[in-house]
């Protein structure tokens, strides 16, 4: 596992840091998840969780640990968590700090299986995300269904948000509709100073981005503070 901080500008704090797979020779994502199969996709799902348990256990993590995972792995939302509270308990892990971010790359044939995860997942007491919000299948339709505790504007929406107009419109609706429904949200991709303080100005202020820290493999990297807009 990698860690890459998802940081509170504001406050100049680390509000999470979310555990991104690698290879055991620090490969990308890419090279690990090209592997992943309907034969193996359960069992993948689950080494994952445990490894990012373990791994935030061992890095001491003081706050939330955001792991993603593949709603298609799972097939009884009772059954697959308990192995992510087994680690917890083994190694010691605080659950209330556990984020479960949805990740799907096509689009979920049964939206009420997907809605029965999140509300076993929020009954154990994990704050869930919808992982690159605004892209593929991760929209306005998936938020109808079922409202998380957090969602991540994917990094093509806030891509030079600073200098175009319907970007910074088509964030601003869904900034408004997140605050109707008490849901956080997190830019993510951030890269470049104008991107961050336009956002700022919108009122975000939850970030994740190379302008701020790349993954860091097995360990926590450093934050590079930003100037407050």
């Amino acid at each position: 596992m990698a860690f890459q901080p998802i940081v509170d500008a504001r406050a100049q704090r680390v509000f999470a840091y979310e555990a991104l797979v690698r290879g055991r020779d620090g490969s990308g994502a890419g090279a690990v998840l090209s592997q992943v199969n309907e034969n193996n996709r359960y069992r993948f799902d689950q080494s994952c969780r445990v490894a990012a348990v373990e791994l935030a256990a061992r890095l001491a993590i003081p706050c939330h640990v955001s792991i993603n995972f593949l709603p298609n792995a799972v097939y009884h939302a009772a059954t697959c968590i308990r192995a992510t509270l087994e680690a917890a308990e083994r190694f010691d892990f605080p659950t209330e700090r556990l984020i479960f971010e949805i990740t799907e790359n096509e689009q979920l044939v049964d939206k009420d299986h997907l809605k029965s995860i999140i509300n076993e997942y929020k009954r154990q007491g994990f704050k869930t995300a919808i992982d690159d919000f605004g892209a593929g299948y991760s929209g306005l339709n998936l938020l109808a269904e079922f409202q998380p505790d957090i969602i991540k504007l994917d990094m093509a929406l806030i891509r030079d948000i600073h200098v175009e107009p319907v970007r910074q419109a088509i964030v601003k609706g869904i900034l408004g509709v997140c605050q109707s429904l008490g849901i956080d949200v997190i830019a993510e991709g951030i890269e470049h100073p104008d991107e961050l303080a336009a956002l700022q100005d919108f009122g975000v202020r939850l970030f994740q981005g190379y302008l701020f820290a790349k993954p860091g493999f097995e360990q926590l990297p450093p934050v590079a503070w930003q100037a407050p807009a």
